[in-house]
């Protein structure tokens, strides 16, 4: 009594043990953004050893065979060692998908059956329980609409056989040879489901990261490219203007105090993912980083209002088109026209500079790209026409608001210097 109290002890304990280990696997898996590990608790999916304890169905013949019940029992023995040996190779190749689906597994089943048959019809009785344990490994090997017509098969060959020597209770052998099988199929095909299911949601997972990582990087990239221009066009505008005039000096390092806090709240806003560009805010910041670098800003509108998500796309664009202004174009002269109607919206940056240089593209307009194909949009960019760069934005807009699309206002064209 004692030793079983302390087996039946240590086997919750160990169960506690599993299932704290799982938990504290769970948590960790968590804390490092993956997706949780369902369907794989303690117990675990099914696998071949859970099908083995099945075998127990032909203890019956076994004690016939030991007992010497059984006539010719150096054959029966022969007929069990080869029946179990066919029987758990079956089970084990059945969770190996290539193993399963290979012609030598479909002809160890089929010798199965043939070696249940025959102890069937030798000796029947305990033997004929064989019948289930073939239905069983039936459902664990095939798979789809292939089961229906084999499991039909080897029901009748149970029946038949078994109404030989049983007679009502044939019923009872066909029924639990079907049974077995389907149910067997049944449970590895969910099983196999959830499985796939998990993994899905695990790439879905690892995608979404990733997808995260690529926002972050680009808007990291857009941030500082364009404040770091800034600061340094800015900081050479001081140094020039220090000797002569200090309180321009003055206003030029106050104006970089304002765009090196301006892009502090900016990368915050970036690392939790709020930010939001505004068209109108990213013209006011290109038309003074043009100016501040010597550089003679020219912007045009026209059209009704944008809707927020194509604003903030063409802000990203007039943001990057500048900074590479700044930076590259060595240009007198730069130009922003936008113009929208109620289907489209095009943004077209030129610059009268060197054109495109030795040197590839950037990621920014690389991402930029990227950014405005998955909103159905366009962007290029190449020489202008006669001389300098151009950046060609297009995006598909619906109205802001359903009064845009009944009556539209009228096209108003500003140009701001």
């Amino acid at each position: 009594m004692r030793d079983r109290r302390s087996s039946r002890e240590a086997r919750k304990a160990d169960w506690e043990v599993r299932k704290a280990e799982w938990r504290a696997q769970e948590k960790r898996r968590k804390a490092c953004g993956e997706a949780p590990d369902y369907g794989r608790g303690p117990m675990g999916p099914p696998n071949a050893f859970t099908l083995l304890p099945w075998l127990l169905l032909g203890m019956g013949a076994i004690s016939n065979v030991i007992k010497g019940e059984t006539p010719n029992p150096w054959i029966g023995a022969l007929g069990l060692l080869v029946f179990n040996s066919l029987y758990i190779t079956l089970v084990f190749r059945a969770f190996d998908r290539r193993a399963r689906e290979a012609a030598s597994t479909r002809w160890c089943l089929a010798a199965l059956g043939a070696v249940t048959c025959a102890l069937a019809l030798a000796y029947g009785g305990n033997w004929l329980l064989f019948f289930p344990l073939w239905g069983l490994a039936t459902g664990a090997v095939v798979r789809g609409r292939k089961l229906g017509p084999v499991m039909f098969v080897v029901t009748g060959l149970a029946g038949a056989i078994a109404g030989l020597d049983e007679g009502w209770d044939t019923l009872g052998i066909a029924y639990g040879t079907f049974v077995s099988g389907m149910v067997t199929a049944a449970i590895l095909a969910l099983s196999e489901t959830v499985k796939e299911l998990r993994e899905t949601r695990q790439e879905l997972a690892r995608a979404a990261v990733d997808q995260e990582r690529l926002r972050f990087s680009r808007d990291l990239h857009d941030l500082l490219g364009h404040t770091l221009s800034v600061i340094v066009v800015k900081s050479e505008a001081a140094r020039r203007i220090a000797p002569r005039d200090m309180d321009a000096a003055l206003g030029q390092v106050a104006d970089i105090e304002s765009v090196g806090r301006q892009a502090l709240t900016e990368i915050r806003e970036a690392v939790t993912g709020y930010r939001k560009a505004s068209l109108a805010t990213e013209l006011d910041r290109a038309r003074g980083a043009l100016t501040a670098a010597g550089i003679e800003p020219v912007v045009r509108q026209s059209g009704p209002p944008l809707p927020p998500q194509a604003a903030a796309l063409l802000g990203w664009v007039v943001r990057e088109a500048a900074t590479n202004a700044i930076r590259h174009s060595g240009a007198t002269t730069c130009e922003i026209e936008v113009r929208s109607s109620a289907e489209r919206v095009r943004l077209v940056i030129t610059d009268n500079g060197h054109g495109v240089g030795s040197t590839p593209p950037g990621s920014g307009l690389t991402g930029l790209t990227e950014r405005l194909a998955a909103a159905g949009g366009t962007l290029a960019g190449g020489p202008a026409p006669g001389r300098g760069f151009q950046v060609t934005a297009e995006l598909p807009v619906e109205p802001a608001e359903p009064e845009d699309r009944a009556a539209p206002a009228a096209p108003e064209d500003e140009e701001r210097r």
